[in-house]
């Protein structure tokens, strides 16, 4: 909620298409944030509620047993209980034998109480949170449409390469791989368009890169798949429509479908270096175009009706699984893969 005011206030202090884009990226990161603390809470909640009602199934006999006997004695009236019927003597230790009892049934009666309280307070946590939920898909849709809308009237980033179509075209049907072509567009010849930009040293960026999409990473670094397949980067999950960010001041150097990637973008975020993004399935931006750290490089492929349906069984079943999309990361020195995982830092990794 935080971080959705300090959005919206840059937005309304936004002036120009830059600050407007910057603003509402901040926005769609502060929903995807938000959302995902909801989702990993109900989740929670609901494995709770699930807990509490395996220890009731698993006691059922001693809950029943304790129930009944709390209900005698709500109903006996307090001097009978005091009464034996063998005299003063079984009276006697009958009440001593009550005085050790009744504490022992209090207690097991608060503890009882107490967890269904808990599952009270727990199924209206639930409730009130798919309904924030809802609110919340619609607003980050919202941000996102009108995200697409600033960066396309966008015109005032500077531009620092011309690309040449031909030239582009002829490399993309010659690469077999994902690497032939980077090793392509690392070589080939660029039209410069003579405007100087000042970018940091991205080799300081090492260790520090905050990760480009909200996700987890599910294969690192020449990490075989299921099919024994490794490859020189990592597979990170993340749910339809993430926003897809850059982690650096970066020159954008190829966007477009590419082999069985999707939509790839490629960005130079330093000279000898190739930041690879694949897998997405909308892309922003122009060849040429030189990003700010953080500006959206575009939305991960997926369905948001699709993702509604699949969160509100999951949720109900304590699963996860709503990471159906996959973003897979390239570092590359002078044609050479590098390990992201000394580049990121972060706890999605």
């Amino acid at each position: 909620m935080e971080e959705l005011q300090a959005a919206g206030e840059a937005l309304e202090a936004a002036d120009g298409a830059r600050d407007r884009v910057a603003a509402l990226t901040q926005t769609v990161q502060a929903y995807e944030k938000g959302l995902a603390a909801l989702r990993e809470g109900l989740r929670q909640a609901t494995m709770r509620e699930s807990a509490i009602h395996g220890v009731f199934s698993a006691e059922s006999e001693r809950l029943a047993q304790l129930l009944g006997v709390l209900q005698s004695i709500e109903a006996a009236p307090e001097s009978h209980l005091l009464l034996h019927p063998s005299g003063p003597l079984g009276t006697a230790r009958s009440g001593m034998i009550l005085s050790d009892v009744t504490p022992a049934l209090s207690r097991e009666a608060m503890a009882l109480r107490e967890a269904l309280q808990e599952v009270a307070m727990l199924r209206a946590l639930q409730e009130a949170a798919v309904s924030t939920l809802e609110e919340g898909l619609q607003g980050v849709q919202a941000a996102r449409i009108e995200l697409s809308k600033a960066v396309a009237n966008r015109t005032d980033l500077p531009r620092r390469l011309v690309a040449d179509e031909e030239a582009m075209e002829n490399l993309i049907n010659s690469a077999d791989t994902l690497e032939s072509f980077a090793s392509g567009l690392m070589s080939a010849t660029v039209e410069e368009t003579g405007v100087s930009i000042a970018q940091p040293d991205f080799s300081e960026a090492q260790g520090v890169l905050d990760m480009p999409v909200l996700g987890r990473v599910i294969r690192r670094f020449e990490e075989a798949d299921a099919a024994g397949v490794k490859r020189p980067g990592w597979v990170v999950a993340t749910r339809p429509l993430t926003l897809v960010t850059t982690p650096w001041p970066a020159t954008i150097r190829y966007l477009g479908p590419l082999l069985d990637y999707g939509e790839v973008a490629i960005l130079e975020p330093g000279e000898g270096y190739f930041l690879v993004l694949a897998g997405l399935g909308q892309l922003f931006g122009t060849v040429g175009e030189v990003l700010p750290k953080g500006a959206p490089v575009g939305l991960m492929g997926g369905a948001q009706r699709d993702e509604d349906q699949a969160f509100l069984i999951t949720s109900a079943q304590g699963g996860g699984a709503q990471a159906t999309e996959s973003l897979y990361i390239e570092i590359r020195r002078d044609g050479t893969p590098q390990d992201p995982g000394t580049w990121f830092a972060g706890p999605e990794n």
